[in-house]
């Protein structure tokens, strides 16, 4: 049982609402924050979303993104150690939607089709809205 000072925390016992994420498993993603420009740079790459990580599905794995190496030891004479180098998740805030029709990052929307459909895209950027007409959106 919990003590009485953890009960008191401010927020205590509140489970915490999942991020809105609009990407799924397999999208093209751009890295557009994060990592290290020396040692890890990160910035800028293009890759695959492999999968999601953590309780909230608040981190993504990203196909040649954030690679790091697992030292495995050697478990028997027909399985060999060495170093195995596997993806790092990194945090949905820090990768984008990749266009690659344009060659840029876009933010996703959802729209509705005349027919009640809902599909996922993006609005053309360089299409803003004049007097009354809506920005070209693109479908995915």
């Amino acid at each position: 049982m919990a003590s009485k000072k953890v009960a008191r925390r401010k927020g205590a016992g509140k489970a915490e609402a999942a991020p809105k994420v609009r990407l799924k498993k397999g999208d093209l993603v751009m890295v557009i924050g994060g990592g290290n420009s020396k040692k890890r740079p990160n910035k800028g790459k293009v890759g695959r979303i492999l999968g999601f990580a953590g309780d909230r599905r608040e981190r993504v794995l990203v196909e040649g993104v954030n690679m790091l190496f697992k030292h495995k030891r050697q478990m028997g004479p027909g399985k060999p150690g060495g170093r195995i180098q596997r993806e790092g998740s990194i945090h949905i805030s820090n990768v984008m939607y990749y266009a690659e029709k344009i060659k840029k990052p876009v933010r996703l929307r959802y729209r509705f089709l005349e027919d009640g459909t809902k599909v996922r895209g993006y609005f053309e950027p360089g299409t803003k809205a004049a007097q009354g007409e809506e920005p070209k959106f693109v479908q995915i």
